[in-house]
């Protein structure tokens, strides 16, 4: 090996060393919150306000893990947000496939029409049809009620665009050789054009269980009964106009955290997989 491969070989181990520490550090930086999250959740309000930016507890308060459960129904408003977050994930999973696959296949008078007032809708920022949806479900009678909670949410703009441009880039010739041997359209969408969205459908289904796992705004305004509330409208009674009791808070924020990082080892590969292959032809 002459002398300029060796410069070549030392300048490529010195740029994937400054790579790995660059990408080390990006890590650090990304995971730091959830670290200082897991140590205040096992120390005292006085060692936080004393130390707060230290990780290291100067003692430990496991009892922050059990308390959460007597200051507020927890194991109700854990459910809460489990049926909420749940229903509301696979309902869009059904209904945005549906929409997506019309929109994808079928000609009909309007379809065009129909896709840019999707696409206009993404545009609206949520806060803006608070009210109206509000007083809608007031009048109807659901605030306070799981179906007021949920129907609002059960669909929404972005899913339906997404399973349109996965459902776009299929190809057509699996559809006809279905209608051929006769399958009906609903045959034809459930037997094989949905189990060929899959990654699509489970990636849109993943958004919404995050989106609504965590959402405060929504819960806080559509419900008031403490048993009706979700863990994070329930978690945000503990800041306080003047004190905020940061170790239970960070105890139940754990706590709440546990199951999305369960079902997203769970289906990662897939999401990853519907994320890089929509909208490809």
């Amino acid at each position: 090996m002459d002398e300029s491969d060796q410069r070549i070989r030392r300048s490529r181990d010195v740029g994937t060393f400054l790579l790995v520490l660059l990408l080390c550090a990006a890590v650090f930086v990304t995971v730091l919150p959830f670290l200082w999250m897991l140590s205040a959740s096992v120390r005292t309000q006085g060692d936080l306000m004393a130390h707060p930016t230290t990780l290291l507890p100067t003692e430990f308060a496991w009892e922050n893990y059990t308390e959460i459960w007597r200051q507020i129904p927890f194991a109700r408003q854990l459910l809460n947000t489990a049926l909420f977050a749940g229903t509301v994930a696979v309902g869009s999973v059904l209904l945005d496939a549906m929409a997506g696959y019309a929109l994808a296949r079928f000609a009909f008078p309007g379809r065009t029409a129909i896709f840019v007032i999707v696409l206009v809708t993404l545009m609206l920022p949520p806060q803006v049809t608070l009210v109206p949806v509000y007083n809608l479900l007031s009048e109807l009678g659901w605030v306070d009620t799981y179906q007021g909670l949920i129907v609002p949410r059960v669909a929404d703009a972005f899913g339906i665009f997404f399973m349109r441009q996965f459902f776009l880039a299929l190809p057509m010739d699996l559809e006809d050789a279905a209608r051929i041997d006769g399958s009906s359209e609903l045959r034809i969408f459930t037997r094989i054009m949905l189990p060929l969205a899959w990654p699509a459908a489970l990636t849109i289904g993943l958004f919404n269980l995050l989106a609504n796992w965590n959402d405060l705004l929504w819960p806080l305004i559509v419900t008031s009964d403490p048993d009706m509330r979700t863990l994070p409208a329930g978690l945000a009674l503990f800041k306080g106009e003047h004190v905020t009791n940061y170790g239970l808070l960070m105890a139940g924020s754990v706590l709440a955290l546990l199951p999305m990082m369960v079902a997203f080892l769970f289906v990662q590969r897939r999401f990853v997989n519907g994320i890089a292959t929509t909208g490809i032809k």
